[in-house]
């Protein structure tokens, strides 16, 4: 599906959200004061939003735009999301299976089964630049990455779902929304994109 947009009357970005960003504009409340901004990557237009949310511990791919029908499609069930997790321990086949098939987590107080998605045990390790908070090393146990594609998008979901498997999340990085890639982009590198996402 694309969406239809006349010739500049949007703006679109694609960002590389960092470590310990929120993925929002402004502070909600006293708590937050101290909080890194995605204003403070970019010299953004004033109307400019998130599309959906990473949260602060989680890194990679962030779409921006003025357009809210643009973000409406980009966050509804029809776009998936790919995310790799480096997870704590060598993940195992079981694990696996059982987060392609849908997993019990909490959300909203409430018991929740996920929707069954995608998901693999990465054989290489991806490269992606270093986090500004060190990920603990190898000397307290292995650790493995896996590939999760969801269609869905619950409150820190990913994390959730590896723990549910007994395999909880040490880093999170979303490399794709529907058919945009986070490729080579660094920490903190934004872009302008045309608005689609097939």
């Amino acid at each position: 599906m694309k969406i239809d947009i006349k010739e500049n009357e949007f703006i679109h970005f694609m960002i590389y959200k960092p470590y310990g960003y929120l993925s929002q504009f402004i502070n909600n409340g006293q708590k937050q004061n101290s909080k890194k901004l995605l204003g403070e990557l970019h010299n953004f237009p004033k109307d400019i939003m998130a599309i959906g949310r990473l949260d602060e511990k989680s890194e990679g791919l962030l779409l921006l735009t003025t357009n809210g029908k643009t973000s409406n499609y980009i966050c509804s069930n029809q776009i998936e999301k790919e995310y790799y997790a480096q997870v704590n321990g060598d993940i195992t086949e079981e694990a696996i299976n059982n987060l392609k098939q849908g997993v019990e987590i909490g959300f909203e107080g409430k018991k929740y089964i996920t929707v069954p998605c995608k998901a693999k045990k990465l054989e290489t390790t991806p490269v992606f630049p270093e986090r500004s908070k060190k990920i603990r090393d190898d000397r307290h146990g292995p650790t493995s990455w896996v590939s999760i594609t969801l269609t869905e998008g619950k409150f820190r979901q990913v994390r959730k779902m590896t723990s549910a498997v007994g395999f909880p999340t040490l880093r999170l990085v979303r490399i794709r929304i529907g058919n945009i890639h986070l490729n080579d982009m660094d920490t903190g590198e934004v872009k302008t994109w045309n608005g689609l996402c097939e």
